[in-house]
């Protein structure tokens, strides 16, 4: 059995990362059998490792990377949950839009569903808005609307590897680590990079692993109601990266009446696109509303393009009751289902 898997079951001292260099080896050049890769993420699934473990296992993926462009998105937030609370629709897809619509420049990593009916990629795909496929594309879309959805080729090419040397059986049980270390995978030149962690993930471990993180502001907020989301009928904390600690009060921001019937999922997925629509829209109930703006007043904060909470939320609800957020949502839409133009017969792309 390979020395960080033994490592990760006897948790006597951190995985060093010329250990997670060797594993990556052996994955690479399939000496490492599927019994070995299922173990491997059954043990990071049960229980998450010490923080210098992660740091090291996540240092081993980066220096893997093939290189991206060295220009930053100045001004910019990358919006990630950890998943694994109270059933809601995807808030923080819809933050992304009204914060967009608000003038703050956003990307929005995510994934397919693992502890939930629908994950931000499953709700982007019934609506038809596609993921992007590059930095060079991600900066484009970016430019044009305000807000990109990153697709897979943020994330490192391994964790593809593992899921096809562990196939037929589906990623879905190691969704706990996999939502858990997530929003610390995808490498993106941002500014600063929001991330709600639910009471299901280890935050004083994210805590301590977000405190290494250097090349962009980074903060964790969690709430004591167990959702990966701010809320206002909740007492929220956010944790930043600079070693500060804030809090943001049930009542403070926004009203605190309501609950988390007001913020459930459409009951039918396929129902989902429509029930989306109706929230970026502030037809879906004051509760949803406040949640999703007091969200993207945390996106606008976080980025530096408000400095006042109470601004950035006034900013968020304008652009939902203008419909500025849902027109955007049906802007980018209406674009991606338009056929290539063709000019002398070859299709542009």
């Amino acid at each position: 059995m390979h020395l960080a898997i033994l490592g990760l079951l006897e948790q006597r001292a951190p995985v060093a990362r010329e250990t997670w260099r060797s594993f990556w080896d052996q994955l690479g050049d399939g000496s490492l059998d599927r019994a070995q890769a299922v173990a491997l993420l059954t043990s990071l699934a049960t229980r998450l490792p010490d923080h210098e473990t992660l740091r090291h296992l996540l240092d081993s993926l980066a220096e893997r990377r093939p290189a991206r462009p060295a220009d930053r998105w100045p001004g910019t937030v990358n919006v990630v949950g950890t998943g694994g609370g109270p059933r809601t629709f995807n808030i923080s897809t819809a933050s992304a839009f009204t914060a967009a619509a608000a003038g703050v420049r956003v990307v929005k990593t995510g994934s397919r569903a693992y502890s939930s009916s629908l994950g931000s990629v499953d709700l982007l795909e019934r609506l038809g808005i596609r993921l992007t496929s590059s930095y060079e594309q991600t900066g484009e879309t970016l430019e044009r609307y305000g807000i990109a959805f990153a697709g897979p080729f943020v994330y490192p090419a391994q964790l593809t590897r593992l899921a096809r040397t562990v196939a037929p059986l589906s990623m879905k049980p190691f969704g706990r680590f996999l939502n858990a270390l997530g929003p610390f995978l995808a490498d993106l030149p941002v500014t600063a990079q929001v991330t709600g962690v639910s009471a299901g993930a280890p935050l004083t471990e994210l805590g301590a692993l977000a405190g290494t993180v250097t090349d962009r502001t980074l903060w964790l907020t969690s709430n004591d109601r167990g959702a990966d989301e701010l809320l206002g009928f909740a007492d929220n904390t956010v944790h930043t990266n600079a070693g500060d600690e804030f809090t943001v009060k049930a009542g403070e921001l926004v009203s605190s009446e309501g609950g988390f019937d007001d913020l459930a999922p459409a009951a039918d997925p396929a129902s989902a696109p429509d029930h989306f629509l109706s929230v970026l829209g502030g037809t879906a109930g004051e509760v949803a509303t406040r949640t999703v703006c007091l969200n993207a007043a945390a996106l606008a904060v976080a980025s530096g393009h408000l400095t006042d909470w109470g601004r950035a939320v006034a900013a968020a609800e304008e652009a939902v009751r203008s419909g500025a957020a849902r027109a955007l949502a049906e802007r980018i839409r209406a674009d991606r289902a338009r056929p290539p133009a063709r000019t002398g017969g070859a299709a542009r792309v």
